[in-house]
């Protein structure tokens, strides 16, 4: 029975979802955490920030984790591929008929309003994170992580990774 919910709990998000990796993460939030109670809002937050940090699509990775947490590696297994088989199925067929009608001015309309969808999933996302900060961390170091991060990332260009590992590093030396 875990198996098929893990199944569930990954391929749903990937057939709904619509822009890749990080829109469907709050869906898949809603799933393991909302649902089914695998983790809790920090963990995924924690897991996810983790996550971002290393090489290869976000959706992939915590499908890999998230089942190998629930049901080791058989779990994993069917989480990767609850993720990834389906949508790829999908985006092969879909591919085809878009690309048969990529004139239609219908499909340039689809295009158009699935944007302000996924601008709001995010939002919702951040939103979210952000108030576990803030719970979790505090105004204080919520603020200066965050605005330590943005100078860091807009200003100087480092690299997502190397600003995640800096934030671990603050959060575990001064906030705990």
């Amino acid at each position: 029975m875990i198996y098929w919910e893990l199944f569930l709990a990954f391929f749903i998000p990937n057939i709904v979802g619509y822009g890749g990796g990080p829109a469907i993460i709050p869906l898949i939030e809603a799933e393991v955490v909302g649902r089914y109670g695998w983790m809790t809002s920090l963990t995924f937050a924690e897991t996810l920030a983790l996550g971002n940090a290393l090489p290869s699509p976000i959706a992939t990775k915590m499908a890999g984790y998230v089942g190998y947490e629930v049901a080791g590696i058989g779990g994993a297994f069917v989480a990767v591929a609850a993720t990834v088989v389906p949508s790829l199925l999908l985006m092969i067929a879909a591919l085809g008929l878009l690309y048969r009608h990529r004139e239609s001015p219908q499909v340039k309309r689809m295009s158009q309003w699935v944007r302000p969808v996924i601008a709001m999933m995010m939002a919702w996302l951040t939103l979210g994170f952000l108030l576990e900060g803030v719970n979790g961390a505090g105004w204080l170091h919520t603020v200066i992580i965050g605005v330590v991060a943005a100078i860091a990332l807009v200003r100087f260009k480092i690299h997502p990774a190397f600003v995640v590992m800096a934030a671990l590093v603050y959060g575990a030396f001064v906030i705990a």
